[in-house]
């Protein structure tokens, strides 16, 4: 039997609709003195109380009724702005990476409020209310994790990409103005254990290590080199000599993991890079913003900065990071036979959280003096980035669409028309 609610529910009148045409009629209508705000609004069909708050002046005509947008129309449209320009240069802008843009934007405008208010409800409704300019299409096919082989379609992209940023800079000649970031990972201890290379940005530690140290190294195709960013677990060591005895001007802090993350990034970026760069401009930074968010901020910076940032497409890292093609094992060499640590560059190193930043300034230092700006050149050149050689590429590494898996499912992309909302992902690509 029906429920006593589901039965109110059946039998509850619905809403008559109405448009502001008809309420703009019904208001000049009362305003001219030939109908009272009763009669109108019948004879108009629209509702007497919204009648009233415009004749009052209340409400102001031709506003919107319910409540208030989170967001303002304006600031939508930078969000569709700031989306267009991360797909447009390979970023994955996920849902949750869109929802977080709209939160530092709400946040902006409520600064007292300790937490954003924009959920799900927020999201379906913002869909909704660009519905022009974001559309469903099935996602392209992924490769999940680090492989040999990566996908020939993926590095296609990134160099058509590569070469429509550096000729419409007119870049394809200034190696200074051409950077690339990258982080390295050092495991402390005094276990012997062959770990797994370890990933770009955003890479994990190998559980069980006493300490995880990252760096982030930035250098340009001319083997210019920006301060390194050294990032501990968990926190800093004690005391405040490993500033002192660390690299010049290095950059300092800690997380969790060991690893870079948005907030580390944005400091890095916001802080240190902007310091240390050229003056030369524009920039073009390229590295692998996958699986380490990029911040609004940050976005908004570069723009303003004239700084390009570009994307390396994912699971590339080890054909298309400059910086792995050389630099970073010869980085790990020195420090092992610096400690006296005649192994492998994989494994534990028996320094340290306090002596780390000492023992790196001078691997630091050695490597740049003898052989650093040849093996980043090198580098560039091995990765077809500096000079710009699709073909410097190893067609062994190369993976075609026919020996792709199914698809792993929906994802959001854009087109130079607007954003295409897409499940998870955004990326971009043409509407289909």
């Amino acid at each position: 039997m029906p429920s006593r609610n589901h039965l109110d529910k059946i039998g509850r009148k619905k809403k008559k609709k109405w448009t502001e045409e008809a309420m703009e009629r019904a208001l000049i209508e009362v305003k001219s003195g030939r109908c009272t705000v009763r009669r109108a609004a019948k004879e108009f069909g629209v509702p007497k109380s919204s009648l009233g708050d415009r004749v009052s002046g209340r409400v102001t005509p031709g506003s919107r009724s319910g409540p208030a947008q989170l967001i303002t129309s304006a600031d939508e449209e930078l969000l569709v702005e700031f989306s267009l320009y991360m797909s447009k240069h390979g970023f994955p802008l996920t849902k949750q990476q869109l929802v977080s843009f709209a939160s530092s934007i709400y946040k902006r405008q409520h600064r007292r409020v300790a937490f954003s208010k924009l959920g799900q409800t927020w999201w379906l409704n913002f869909r909704k209310r660009q519905e022009k300019n974001i559309t469903i299409q099935p996602a392209d096919n992924v490769v999940r994790g680090r492989t040999v082989s990566v996908r020939k379609e993926a590095v296609d992209q990134f160099f058509h990409l590569l070469s429509t940023v550096m000729e419409a800079h007119g870049l394809r000649d200034k190696p200074l103005q051409i950077l690339n970031c990258n982080e390295v990972g050092f495991h402390l201890g005094r276990k012997r254990v062959i770990l797994p290379k370890s990933a770009s940005l955003g890479c994990k530690p190998t559980p069980g290590s006493r300490d995880h140290i990252s760096i982030l190294a930035c250098f340009s195709a001319t083997g210019e080199d920006i301060p390194p960013f050294i990032i501990y677990s968990k926190a800093y060591p004690g005391g405040v000599c490993y500033k002192t005895q660390g690299p010049p001007n290095a950059l300092y802090g800690w997380s969790d993991s060991g690893c870079i993350n948005s907030d580390l990034f944005k400091k890095w970026f916001l802080k240190h890079f902007l310091l240390h760069t050229p003056k030369e401009r524009p920039l073009l930074l390229i590295f692998d913003g996958h699986k380490s968010p990029i911040n609004l901020e940050v976005v908004e910076a570069a723009r303003k900065e004239d700084v390009i940032l570009l994307c390396l497409p994912p699971h590339c890292s080890h054909i298309l990071q400059p910086l792995d093609a050389g630099l970073f094992v010869l980085l790990k060499q020195h420090f092992a036979a610096l400690i006296g640590d005649g192994c492998a560059t994989d494994t534990h190193y028996a320094v340290s959280k306090k002596e780390f930043s000492g023992v790196f300034k001078e691997t630091y230092q050695v490597v740049k003096e003898e052989e650093g700006v040849r093996i980043v050149k090198e580098g560039f050149r091995k990765c077809g980035i500096y000079p710009l050689n699709h073909f410097a590429i190893n067609k062994g590494h190369l993976m075609p669409l026919h020996s792709m898996g199914p698809a792993a499912g929906p994802s959001l992309s854009t087109s130079a028309q607007g954003v295409h909302a897409v499940g998870d992902v955004i990326a971009a690509g043409p509407s289909s």
